[in-house]
């Protein structure tokens, strides 16, 4: 058992802030597995940059997965064709940054082949995303649902799209800037996109 580190959430190209938490607390890094399923988090969306500002991307999940779905067990929903959606809204926003068809082949696949589960999606995508920015990291899961870890920073419930980043980011060049200024703790791969192989220095 991690008796020092930090305990977070399987997100969904989690933002920013996610990486700088696990970069400040690795290699005790904890991925809860064992939650039920909180809905309007950034388990199943991510916030890009528009033209327009922020863009949030969500994952659509099976109906019935409610608050007490296990977080592992909460199935993703094909009724429309989000992931068409997903990566035209990749390719629109970030297709004229500096890095975009750096990663784009890797990329690519998430957005064709079907997953049935959220938790496996998101574990697949944390791990290239991790290796994408050069953040070596073995992954251990909690395997039962404790409400606190004394020991380890949790961040299960701390980091939210509904909550504002008290934390100072400092800016980095995003593609469209000029229109709504520097917009903090977006998804990773607006950062990747935009920095490439420096985000990790920018972590």
């Amino acid at each position: 058992m991690i008796d020092k580190g930090a305990v977070l959430p399987m997100f969904y190209l989690p933002p920013v802030e996610y990486f700088i938490n696990i970069n400040t607390h690795k290699p005790g890094i904890l991925i809860e597995r064992e939650e039920h399923f909180p809905k309007q988090t950034y388990r199943n969306r991510a916030d890009i940059y528009s033209p327009d500002g922020k863009l949030s991307l969500v994952v659509p999940v099976v109906k019935g997965s409610k608050n007490h779905t296990k977080i592992k067990d909460v199935k993703i929903s094909y009724d429309f064709r989000w992931q068409r959606l997903h990566w035209m809204s990749l390719q629109a926003c970030y297709r004229s940054s500096a890095y975009f068809e750096y990663y784009e082949d890797d990329l690519i696949p998430f957005y064709e082949k079907r997953f049935d589960y959220l938790f496996d999606y998101n574990e697949q995508l944390l791990n290239f995303l991790l290796k994408a920015i050069k953040m070596p990291l073995a992954l251990n899961y909690t395997k039962t649902y404790e409400p606190a870890y004394p020991s380890l920073t949790d961040y299960r419930a701390s980091m939210n799209p509904k909550k504002e980043l008290i934390s100072a980011q400092k800016p980095y060049f995003q593609v469209f800037e000029e229109r709504k200024g520097f917009l903090k703790n977006l998804s990773i791969v607006d950062l990747l996109f935009n920095q490439g192989p420096q985000s990790m220095n920018y972590l």
